[in-house]
């Protein structure tokens, strides 16, 4: 058992709810069996579009629906998803308020200007949002209301009829039309009340019999030579409305027999589009009156209307109905021309009929495409599946004609969508790269079924806007740097570029130092970088005696959104200047720096060491590189001593005679290699005495030196053996790192490195020429080393 109820309830004149309430009886199984098909009955029900109607001349501001609620839209989302309506011809008629929804009349609808006389009439919707893109697809019926009375053709009619014509003879008459359809449009006619004539009404348009008069009482003239009717057609509508033509009859004497045509109604089907002078069809008429009286002419009617006789002509001798004009099926379907046969009597009668031309559809029209909406330019990082543009595709022709089919070409990687008939969207299908295609250029094809086919394309041009997927490059991981010490402040030392892939503000790359401790002092002291040309600049003068290798990173990043960036490695070796001029090393405890004084026996032979300067140089290779020489006495004497050329020692050149003074001013310069060469001057007191007393003094002497020179004398084996693995050690690590970056060539800073020197020590292998020093070598990584330099005398 099953009933159901059923509650109707009014909103408006436009639109009712049907409540329904269902209830059953019976066991489990015939509930099972009635679920599946209500669920199924409601499911159907609510997956058409949505339909909505309105009486046409609506008042503005009429509610039309709530059109947010049908859709599935929330109020509050209709601003931010840009909610909006389009359709086609005029968009003002309807109009959305965004506040609640809902759907309202905004202007005039006049149904009978918006379709004519089609049984049908509406608006089609287009409700577009984004975020994301969708269109849903809204009918709004528009209802006819009475609101044109008939009209017929003429305020007045005159008709000329001979007082010989017979009982029941009919004279044709022109009908009202109404704009309205439907039983709006139902016509009703009467005739004033009069004793000769009765009205005789079609039941449809193409009945044989049109509307017209039927003689019912024989006429008269000489008593009623005139006479006056009035004609009414009333529509069907509530109210109806009624329209009223007068009928002045003249009663005539003469020809008794009207010509008359061998049909009452004529069909034919016409193609469009037909060269001018196409034969339509060829008429037939006769009058069985005899001369003048039996001649007939054809012609129109006088009530047909203009457009016809721009398109067709009749022939007045041979009845043949040819086109003068051009024939569109898309203008109009069908004519119906009224024709009529004249004979020549002194008072000539007519006879009428009804020729319906059939216009045949031709493929005249190619589709027409039309781009409603356009999300462009599109992202590269977005999704397959989104909507770029929506394409809507019309074509004026009918039947097969008009059924499109679109295409797109390249598919690759966007594709068609159909989401209603002749509706598509243009979807991406796959991934974009915008660094591998920037933009794509596209061509959608619509083309009908006809014979031959006809069909239209139209080209998008859809963009890929950047988005930030690439990080600055640099060319190399790492650079080599050399500047030479005592460079200016804010000497230009080199120039980092990175390349961006992205472009604008994605590709906009900005350098900037990765800051860290050199030391016991910040990086940003020693060097600074130019944040948009990336030129290194270094802040102070650079000492290669306090830094020889300065290692640090710069980092480049890009302007989007998150930013990217990645590091390159500088490593600036600081190059050496002759800028420390030779120190002199103290002899012995209580002696004066630079101030050296010996006691020389007489009895000594040539070769005897009397003395020994030392110096050192801070600066390293050829700057560090020292050689001694004895300044000549004034007079220009010969001194009997002479000093070694890289080793500093003092000795006789001959023996001493008594012509030698005995107390002797010995002036020692020590000089580097450097350019310009620096020089330091030591100076060597010599003092002539007899044996005894040297070997005295040399005791007194030797007593209290002894321990301190055997202990400087282990000090200084031990040095040398470290010096010598250590410099073997640096030496091998400079090899293998030329080694590896020989394929690179060394960049220079713009303050200009030095030309590279060989140094090398005396023949004798005496390392008094070169200082132990502790240089600090700067790198990311570990704490200050110390570099021992050692050069062979065995070089050129």
């Amino acid at each position: 058992k099953i009933s159901l109820d059923v509650e109707k309830r009014s909103l408006n004149q436009n639109n009712t709810v049907l409540t329904m309430r269902f209830s059953w009886g019976g066991g489990l199984g015939t509930r099972r069996l009635l679920l599946p098909l209500l669920l199924l009955a409601a499911w159907e029900a609510g997956s058409g579009q949505v339909h909505y109607s309105v009486p046409e001349e609506a008042k503005h501001g009429t509610f039309v629906g709530r059109i947010a609620q049908d859709l599935g839209l929330e109020l509050a989302e209709l601003v931010p998803r840009l909610f909006r309506v389009a359709s086609k011809g005029r968009a003002d008629l309807l109009e959305v308020n965004l506040q609640n929804g809902i759907l309202f009349v905004n202007s005039r609808i006049d149904r009978e200007e918006l379709c004519g006389r089609s049984a049908v009439c509406s608006i089609h919707l287009e409700v577009i949002v984004d975020k994301p893109l969708q269109v849903f697809h809204v009918e709004v019926e528009v209802k006819d209301i009475n609101d044109n009375p008939p009209v017929f053709p003429a305020t007045q009619k005159n008709l000329f009829i001979p007082e010989s014509r017979l009982l029941d003879s009919r004279f044709p008459l022109e009908g009202a039309s109404d704009a309205d359809i439907g039983t709006n449009a139902q016509l009703t006619y009467r005739l004033s009340p009069n004793e000769y004539f009765s009205l005789t009404v079609p039941i449809n348009e193409e009945q044989v019999k049109p509307l017209g008069l039927v003689l019912q009482k024989s006429l008269d003239r000489e008593e009623a030579p005139e006479l006056y009717l009035v004609l009414t057609a009333t529509d069907g509508g509530k109210p109806e409305q009624t329209g009223t033509v007068q009928l002045l009859i003249t009663v005539l004497d003469a020809n008794d027999n009207a010509p008359t045509f061998d049909r009452t109604l004529y069909k034919v089907k016409l193609p469009e589009n037909v060269s001018k002078g196409t034969l339509v069809i060829k008429l037939n008429a006769s009058d069985l009156d005899e001369g003048l009286n039996g001649d007939i002419i054809y012609s129109f009617s006088s009530d047909v209307s203009p457009d016809i006789k721009s398109k067709f002509h009749i022939d007045p001798i041979t009845g043949e109905i040819t086109v003068i004009g051009h024939i569109d099926f898309e203008e109009s379907k069908a004519y119906k021309v009224r024709v009529q046969v004249t004979d020549q009597g002194a008072l000539p009668l007519s006879g009428h009929s009804t020729v319906l031309v059939d216009v045949v559809d031709a493929n005249d029209n190619a589709p027409e495409l039309t781009i409603t909406s356009l999300s462009l330019p599109i992202s590269e990082d977005a999704q397959p599946g989104t909507v770029i543009t929506l394409i809507s595709v019309s074509d004026r022709d009918s039947g097969a004609n008009g059924q499109v089919t679109s295409t797109l070409t390249p598919k690759v990687p966007f594709k068609l969508v159909s989401t209603f008939k002749n509706h598509y969207s243009l979807v991406l299908e796959s991934p974009l790269d915008r660094e591998s295609l920037s933009a794509y250029d596209l061509v959608v094809t619509a083309q009908d079924r006809g014979s031959p086919s006809l069909s239209a394309t139209v080209s998008l041009s859809v963009e890929v806007a950047d988005v930030n997927d690439n990080a600055p490059a640099f060319e190399q991981p790492e650079y080599t740097v050399f500047v030479k010490e005592n460079n200016p402040p804010g000497c230009h030392i080199f120039t980092v570029s990175a390349h961006d892939a992205d472009t604008q503000e994605n590709a906009l790359v900005s350098y900037s130092l990765v800051e860290r401790r050199v030391g016991e002092r910040a990086l940003s002291s020693y060097v600074s970088v130019h944040a948009e040309s990336g030129k290194v600049y270094a802040l102070q003068p650079l000492d290669h005696e306090e830094l020889e290798l300065l290692q640090f990173q710069v980092s480049a990043r890009d302007s989007g959104f998150p930013p990217l960036g990645s590091n390159v490695t500088l490593q600036v070796f600081v190059l050496d200047e002759n800028d420390n001029a030779p120190a002199l090393l103290p002899p012995g405890s209580g002696s004066v720096s630079g101030s050296v004084s010996e006691l020389v026996p007489w009895s000594v032979g040539a070769g005897h060491v009397v003395a020994k300067v030392r110096a050192v140089d801070a600066d390293s290779g050829y700057n560090a590189w020292l050689s001694y020489e004895l300044q000549p006495a004034s007079g220009g004497e010969r001194s009997p001593f002479r000093v070694g050329l890289y080793t500093g020692e003092v000795s006789t050149t001959r023996a001493l005679d008594e012509a030698d003074a005995p107390r002797q001013r010995l002036l020692v310069v020590v000089k580097d290699h450097g350019e310009p060469p620096l020089a330091a001057t030591a100076t060597v007191l010599v003092s002539l005495v007899e044996s005894g007393q040297a070997l005295k003094t040399s005791s007194q002497t030797s007593a209290g030196a002894r321990g301190p020179e055997a202990a400087l004398l282990d000090v200084n084996v031990y040095l040398i053996i470290a010096i010598c693995a250590v410099s073997s050690l640096l030496v091998l690590t400079l090899l293998l790192y030329t080694a590896l970056r020989c394929s690179v060539p060394p960049t220079e800073g713009a303050c200009g490195p030095g030309k590279p020197t060989l140094v090398c020590s005396s023949a004798a292998g005496s390392w008094s020429c070169s200082q132990q020093r502790r240089q600090r070598v700067c790198s990311g990584e570990g704490p200050p080393k110390t570099d021992l330099m050692a050069f062979s005398p065995s070089l050129p």
